[in-house]
């Protein structure tokens, strides 16, 4: 009896290990299965390195030709450079053609140029900038100067640059989702106060109200759209715009905490600022694309835009390569990680 009572307790004592051992193997199954899911949440992507220097002769190159005023020889010149570069590293490139009627009342040929990289996805955002120069300098306090078209370093050519770069690194390595990378033109023909002539409507955006009524491709769309405009001067601060807050608001926190994550917060100002009309003012209320502006605003100046602004001094020296590091490496981090 005594023996049997031993067999039954060894045999409940075996059972009641049971539980224990599947729960540790359970505890096991989902450490591994957590560890899985971190591993997953924590990829690591391999992401290019932006060369600033490289954004930089970008920017060089366009000022060579001079001021890229619609029709002017300079502007046709650069058009070509920038096609034929772009050429080289997208999949496709559209020369967008068409007319315009400026505050003038005169029709003006302008040209959109559309760079195309992984066209056959279907899961596409843009990044885009004018790329002309503004045929006055409204600004100068010296009158003089103010009939001159402006050298456009900052204002147009410093957001190619950047996009430039980001086109080669695309070419170098392909992302998971389609880009379309597009400079406008005619952004800056808007009209000048100082000829104190009857205010007109949507004189500015020229190119893109264009686009965004005719766009390179019939029922184009994308996920979201990221616009350029004065992203090389030293020190440039970039706000929370009134029209991206209001258009796009998840698009700006995904940049910003982007900038923020790259250590690029000193550029990147976690406030917002007033509207500005711009070119993705457009592209949000006629092409329905979500589109914010990382946009040059100074704070301390009487128009909340850098001293160079519309002025003769918007030239190479008004560029900074380590403001065109912070700007470039936020958004080549953005793409590679979508």
């Amino acid at each position: 009896m005594l023996q049997f009572l031993k067999k039954v307790k060894t045999i409940l004592f075996i059972i009641s290990l049971f539980p224990l051992l599947f729960a540790c193997n359970n505890s096991s199954n989902n450490s591994e299965n957590k560890d899985m899911d971190d591993n997953q949440k924590h990829e690591i992507v391999e992401v290019p390195d932006f060369k600033s220097d490289s954004a930089y002769l970008f920017i060089q190159e366009q000022l060579k030709f001079g001021p890229r005023v619609p029709e002017s020889k300079a502007h046709q010149q650069c058009a070509e450079y920038l096609v034929g570069k772009l050429k080289g590293y997208s999949d496709t490139v559209y020369e967008q053609v068409g007319s315009v009627i400026p505050y003038t009342g005169k029709t003006m040929r302008i040209k959109n140029i559309i760079a195309s990289f992984n066209p056959t996805n279907q899961q596409r955002i843009i990044i885009c900038s004018h790329w002309d120069s503004r045929h006055v300098a409204d600004m100068e306090k010296d009158e003089a100067k103010r009939n001159k078209p402006i050298p456009g370093a900052n204002d147009g050519a410093s957001g190619v640059g950047v996009i430039m770069e980001i086109a080669r690194n695309l070419k170098l390595k392909t992302s998971n989702i389609g880009v379309d990378l597009i400079l406008f033109d005619a952004e800056d023909y808007g009209q000048p106060d100082f000829l104190n002539l009857p205010e007109q409507d949507d004189t500015w955006c020229l190119g893109a109200q264009y686009w965004a009524k005719n766009p390179h491709l019939p029922n184009y769309t994308a996920y979201y759209g990221i616009l350029l405009d004065m992203v090389g001067a030293p020190n440039a601060t970039f706000y929370k715009e009134k029209f991206s807050m209001n258009y796009a608001p998840n698009i700006v926190e995904k940049v910003w905490q982007t900038a923020y994550n790259e250590g690029f917060s000193g550029y990147f100002i976690n406030e917002e600022a007033n509207a500005i009309t711009d070119d993705h003012f457009y592209v949000n209320n006629i092409a329905k694309i979500p589109c914010i502006d990382i946009i040059q605003i100074d704070k301390t100046t009487p128009h909340n835009f850098g001293k160079y602004w519309h002025t003769q001094d918007d030239n190479i020296n008004a560029i900074d390569k380590n403001t065109l590091k912070a700007v470039g490496q936020t958004l080549i981090t953005l793409i590679y990680n979508e």
